[in-house]
């Protein structure tokens, strides 16, 4: 038989919000080695649409 805390680890994971993905993007893109001011750039371009 399980106990609630095996029940309990086996849940999902709540999904991830978009706001977090976005940063991540940003972030990954950094670390690609593209430069702070194009994402500025892109980020402003984004927020316009």
């Amino acid at each position: 038989m399980q106990t609630s805390d095996q029940i309990e680890k086996l849940r999902p994971l709540p999904p991830v919000e978009s706001k977090e993905t976005g940063a991540a993007g940003y972030i990954l893109l950094w670390l690609l080695g593209v430069p702070i001011p194009v994402l500025a750039l892109i980020f402003l371009l984004r927020g316009c649409s």
